[in-house]
């Protein structure tokens, strides 16, 4: 196992049984009329992913937990019903909209990193506040007489951004105000775009800052097995294997301490790719946030279908062009159990 050459024809070898093997169209454990994968408890959902422990009455949800209920639009929440295009937020509370980081709260508006308060517009950074409106206090009649004025202003004179897009009350805040890059943020692992097609939809980006580095070790000589390399490496400047076929490989890596004990302590071969090439390879192994309407591919008779051919139609997260054969699950398990 400490084999570079040795670790690469497994690694082909698991790949060509993968693709030969049977896979059941998506992952939904104990659901009902649930659309997505990965999916754990679900019921009356639609385009939801990576959930586990229960998520209700939801669509287009993206890592969630515990007992999520009537939400839209939405990622990384937990615990918390009637949220509405939030990320990082819940915990418990709920009824929250366009907003970042918000815990144990509820009746939030527009607001980033704020805990424990209820009946908050516009407000960043607060603890245990009610009534607030750009981190102003305020009485709770004032709050109630002001909040559907601003709503109505904000109806009345959106934002429209460079692009043409109008914002009024009940859409997140424009794209073209966010601080990131899209290229250097989780997006790009999970949607990929060029420069191009980034910069038409009205995302920044960065381009990659070029390293000049100079290799003094080409991934072709490293030594094969972990068992042969010397402290030495750890001076040196390893060439990447992909060399900038990744639009954030920086052509050359280095190897620490730690990490070189690490390789020896469970015998893993020295990498050939960068950190961010690694990154990229594994992500491609996931499937992607997108479904799919596909047939069932099974043709085998004896599987609960009249037809040689399954009808069963589902939405899938596998692509149609893939090569993998993808069973509902009825056949799958006729096929696998």
């Amino acid at each position: 196992m400490g084999s570079y050459k040795e670790i690469q024809k497994l690694k082909k070898d698991f790949e060509n049984l993968n693709l030969n093997a049977v896979h059941k169209f998506a992952t939904l454990l104990s659901s009902n009329n649930v659309t997505g994968d990965n999916v754990e408890r679900g019921e009356n959902c639609k385009y939801v992913f990576d959930v586990s422990q229960g998520i209700k009455d939801c669509a287009y949800v993206f890592w969630g937990a515990i007992d999520i209920k009537d939400s839209l639009y939405s990622s990384a929440i937990a615990m918390a019903d009637r949220l509405y295009e939030v990320s990082d937020t819940g915990a418990g509370g709920g009824n929250i909209r366009c907003a970042n980081v918000v815990y144990y709260s509820t009746d939030i508006d527009y607001s980033f990193n704020c805990y424990n308060s209820h009946d908050l517009f516009g407000c960043i950074g607060l603890r245990n506040k009610s009534y607030c409106i750009l981190n102003k206090q305020y009485t709770k009649e004032e709050y109630f007489q002001l909040i559907p004025k601003i709503k109505e202003h904000m109806n009345n004179l959106p934002y429209i951004d460079k692009k043409g897009r109008v914002y009024k009350y009940g859409e997140f805040f424009p794209i073209e105000l966010s601080p990131f890059y899209y290229n250097e943020t989780v997006a790009q692992n999970f949607y990929p775009l060029t420069k191009d097609q980034a910069l038409e939809k009205g995302y920044k980006w960065r381009d990659i800052e070029e390293k000049n580095y100079i290799p003094t070790q080409s991934h072709s000589t490293l030594p094969d097995d972990i068992k042969d390399i010397e402290d030495t490496i750890l001076n040196d400047v390893i060439e990447c294997i992909n060399k900038k076929e990744n639009d954030r490989c920086p052509t050359a890596f280095n190897i620490t301490r730690d990490e070189l004990e690490f390789y020896r302590r469970f015998s893993i071969p020295i990498p050939r790719m960068c950190y961010q090439c690694r990154h990229k390879k594994r992500f491609e192994k996931r499937n992607p946030l997108k479904l799919w309407t596909r047939f069932c591919m099974c043709e085998k008779f004896g599987h609960l279908h009249q037809n040689q051919k399954c009808d069963v139609v589902f939405e899938t997260s596998y692509s149609p062009e893939r090569v993998e054969k993808v069973y509902c699950e009825k056949c799958y398990k006729m096929e696998v159990l």
